[in-house]
């Protein structure tokens, strides 16, 4: 006889249970079958986890004993327990406590021995699949075995799971099931449907005598309240098992013998000409629905598994419906079984063991709930690919119903596995495979290397799963456009794993529930790395290695003005060529120029590979234009720095340097006026009758000279200086080049609206312009005024001084005829006076009208800098007295200002 540690797992159980139960082989088949539930089963306690619910248990049952200050110091202790993080299992500890502290000594609702636990009834595992009468030989002990023998049985998250829906596998027999009594309905908790149906699903046993359970022994379920009375069929009418085999085939979508589907109705139907009473159709038209709902969800992942556009995320889809759909073919596989059973052993329908439409109506309960999930689903999902997909998915999850969501939240952890792969490749590789147009980074391969940055790469909006932000889809797509940036733009070889060390990716379908279930935590830590020290390492390398900040300084300092000395300098160099006419000039000539002004102030010891880019422009030239017109400075930008420096930037800064240009031209000619009317001042003294012109003059020259220092000041203090300072403090705080970008854009678009020169300032730069024409004008007037005056002054002199020789040589001073015609020169001169007052007379009158409509321009602007402008152009309210309007607009003024306050 072989010893006992040469027997089957399967023997050596059933020869325990024999030893326990004191009872032959034949009598423990069941205690047999439940041994190996017992083994293959998760046990949990039924009472809910509610750690608030404990705790006052345990403080009752100290009140109970008299011990108020113990439960105060329980509840004290319990508090400050609470406010720390050391345990994470609290329920489970106070659980333990309040289990110990029950007196052994009483009496107890558990079962008190192995054998009086076996030898009560056996009640069902908590599944909705029925289980029947296995032979020990056939069981299966080992892991491998238990999962592929009870497969039939045991759902991890199909739809034969009928508790609450958990990813880690089956609902656990309640505790409350070991006492061999049925859950009590008046406790008003909500038992699973599985522990239900465990007490009124019997065991269809076979024909064998060994396995049919002793006379003595309680029976399986609980006694019926009154007998079941059986009503006599009609002459023809359906037997209710030919109902339920016809039911069977219909939930997997085949026409029965009397349940077909109809098509013009679009359900399932029963002939209107068999014979059956009203609550059988009624009962196999509400079964009847689970097979319509069936083949919605087959119809959906028939059609989309084949389609291949329909991407990986679509594919996860419809595989997350199949394993649903296989979860739903076991259950019904189990029926069927059931079904053979009784055919087998001829059980008639009315008996106890027998399938009804009523057991299969609360059987399918369950079912047909997550199968109506699956169906809203699949329309709800029509249409939809990629993240547009997973958002649905996701969204459909917002439900208080714990087994939906949880169903959801399954489904949605498989549609969200590619999504996140794509996430991964595509932070941590740069890498974009994205055939079916899935993933929320769209790629444009069109695009050349040097608009990589702004145009190759692309949100797309309606991708973006609703479970991401869109804050973490902007650093999603910046952090892989910068590897990329650094891989083609710079040339940078290093490996991305060197950049940013990459996280585990969600290689699994679990990892990716896991990460989703913490998206605010884990997964933006995740983002939030990648993104800091990509973004980071691209700063470095621009401003490392292609000088970034020196190049951005290099444009204040050249192309806005801000280097003086050279400026002054080069405009020294310039004046004789730039007042020559624009289609004499030759650009070769005017870059000599250029280095000669470089070598010869402090600009010479900035970077040579800066001032290799300094360059000369001509701009287009128009008739009557002169150099001064078509003159500008360039600066050449390409490689990654072109980035920054984009086509629209460098036109910005060439309106920018040609406004600049001609203001500072402007403060250049006012010098030289003034340089004129200091030396010639006490020249002209001589000359008495001319003491009105110029007084004309100087008057004027005045005026034009505050105007230009106050907009100097304006546009070099208030816009350039300040405009450049929250520049660089922007850059300085930026965290990615994108921050460098936006904040170099807005710095432009600055000085391009309060400079006057952006669309809305037309006017307003078109009146500067024309007070910048009168100031051209006025020197000309000017030079010609001096030139006359000093040639007569030259002539009368002359004539003094031939008279003087003549007197020395005794001679007469003059003769009649010589004092006649300087006579009638001087006269001819005093001639051109009043018409030379009248010229300036005319320039000053049209100029001070053009102030004055640029003042009141000034005063309707809606930038408040500018409005403050006015007042500056015009302190002593000069031009206000003269124009009615202005001083309208400045007492409408005062009043916003004086309400504002």
């Amino acid at each position: 006889m072989a010893t006992l540690d040469q027997k089957s797992p399967n023997v050596l159980l059933q020869s325990l249970c024999c030893r326990i139960t004191g009872k032959s082989e034949a009598e423990v088949a069941h205690q047999f079958q439940y041994a190996v539930r017992v083994i293959g089963s998760n046990y949990a306690p039924t009472i809910e986890r509610d750690e608030f619910l404990v705790s006052e248990k345990i403080k009752k049952e100290l009140l109970k004993q008299r011990r108020e200050a113990d439960a105060a110091l329980f509840s004290e202790l319990h508090r400050k327990l609470q406010t720390q993080s050391v345990l994470k299992h609290r329920w489970s500890v106070l659980y333990l406590l309040l289990s110990l502290s029950e007196d052994p000594r009483k009496p107890s609702s558990r079962v008190g021995n192995y054998g009086a636990l076996f030898a009560q009834a056996l009640p069902r595992d908590a599944h909705s699949t029925p289980f029947y009468c296995t032979r020990p030989q056939s069981l299966a002990l080992s892991y491998g075995e238990r999962s592929a023998g009870l497969s039939s049985t045991v759902g991890t998250s199909g739809i034969s799971s009928l508790g609450v829906y958990t990813l880690n596998g089956p609902t656990p027999t309640p505790q409350s099931l070991l006492s061999g009594q049925p859950p009590p309905s008046a406790s008003g908790a909500v038992q699973p449907l599985g522990s239900r149906l465990a007490w009124t699903l019997p065991v269809s046993c076979s024909s064998s005598s060994a396995l049919n359970p002793p006379a003595t022994r309680p029976p399986l379920a609980p006694p019926a309240t009154s007998a079941r009375v059986v009503h006599p069929r009609r002459d023809g009418e359906v037997s209710e098992a030919t109902l339920v085999r016809d039911i069977l085939y219909v939930f997997q979508g085949i026409d029965g013998k009397f349940i077909k589907m109809s098509s013009q109705d679009n359900c399932y139907k029963i002939d209107t000409k068999v014979v059956l009473c009203k609550s059988l159709r009624d009962t196999s038209s509400r079964l009847a629905e689970l097979g319509w709902l069936h083949n919605k969800v087959r119809k959906y992942t028939d059609a989309r598994s084949l389609d291949r556009a329909f991407g990986l995320v679509g594919q996860s889809f419809c595989a997350a419906l199949h394993l649903e759909l296989k979860e739903y073919y076991r259950l019904l596989s189990v029926l069927h079984s059931q079904l053979q059973v009784e055919d087998e052993q001829g059980v008639n329908v009315c008996t106890e063991s027998s399938l009804t439409l009523r057991r299969l109506l609360v059987w399918m309960y369950d079912p047909k709930v997550r199968l109506k999930t699956l169906a809203a689903l699949v329309d709800f999902c029509q249409g939809r690919k990629g993240g547009e997909l997973a958002s649905a998915v996701h969204s459909y999850g917002k439900t208080g119903d714990p087994q939906m969501r949880a169903l959801v939240q399954h489904i949605l952890s498989l549609v969200s596995h590619p999504i996140l792969n794509f996430l991964y490749r595509w932070i941590y590789d740069g890498e974009l495979e994205d055939t079916y147009h899935e993933f929320f980074v769209a790629s444009d391969p069109n695009v050349k290397a040097d608009r990589l940055w702004h145009d190759k790469y692309s949100l797309r909006k309606s991708m973006i799963p609703s479970f991401f932000t869109m804050d973490q889809a902007l650093k999603v797509l910046l952090i892989g456009k910068s590897i990329n940036f650094l891989h083609q733009v710079c040339h940078d070889r290093t490996p991305p794993g060197k950049i940013t060390p990459a996280s585990n990716s969600a290689d699994t379908p679990k990892d990716a529930a896991e990460l989703l279930s913490d998206l605010e935590g884990a997964f933006q830590e995740k983002i939030d790395v990648a993104y800091f020290d990509t973004s980071k390492y691209l700063l470095d390398v621009l401003n490392r290695n292609y000088l970034l900040l020196e190049h951005l300084q290099a444009m204040r300092r050249y192309l806005l003005l801000g280097q003086g000395d050279f400026i002054r300098h080069l405009m020294d160099l310039l004046k004789p060529e730039l007042a020559r006419p624009a289609t004499t000039l030759y650009q070769h000539n005017l870059t000599g120029i250029l280095e000669t002004a470089v070598r010869a102030t402090n600009a010479q010891f900035d970077n040579a590979e800066i001032l290799k880019r300094l360059d000369v422009r001509l701009l287009e030239v128009s008739p009557g234009d002169t150099g001064w017109d078509v003159f500008s400075l360039d600066y050449h930008v390409d490689g990654p720095i072109s980035t920054v420096f984009t086509r629209e930037c460098m036109a910005h800064y060439l309106r920018a340097f040609n406004f600049l240009w001609r203001a500072k031209r402007m403060e250049y000619i006012l010098t030289d006026i003034w340089k004129g009317q200091m030396c010639n001042a006490k020249l002209l003294k001589t000359m008495p009758e001319l003491s009105g012109v110029l007084h004309q003059c100087h008057i004027l020259a005045s005026e034009m000279v505050h105007f230009i220092h106050q907009m100097q000041y304006y546009v070099t203090f208030e816009v350039l200086e300040c405009s450049w300072d929250e520049l660089w403090n922007k850059v300085q705080q930026a965290q990615d080049l994108d921050h460098i970008i936006a904040a170099h854009e807005v710095f432009l678009d600055t000085i391009i609206s309060r400079c006057l020169l952006d669309s809305s300032s037309r006017s307003l730069l078109s009146q500067l312009r024309a007070i910048f024409d009168q100031i051209i004008e006025f020197q000309s007037a000017q030079d010609s005024l001096y030139r006359s005056a000093l040639e007569e002054l030259s002539l009368r002199l002359q004539y003094e001084e031939r008279k003087r020789q003549r007197e020395e040589e005794g001679q007469w001073g003059v003769t009649a005829e010589q004092e006649a015609e300087e006579k009638k020169r001087i006269h001819e001169f005093q001639e051109t006076i009043p018409k030379m007052r009248s010229q300036l007379r005319i320039l000053t009158h049209f100029y001070q009208s053009i102030v004055q409509q640029f003042l009141v321009l000034l005063m309707t602007s809606s930038d408040e800098s500018l409005r403050f402008l006015s007042f500056r152009l015009d302190f002593n309210e000069h031009y206000r007295a003269k124009e009615p309007r202005l001083r309208a607009s400045l007492g409408a003024t005062r009043n916003r200002r004086l309400s504002n306050i």
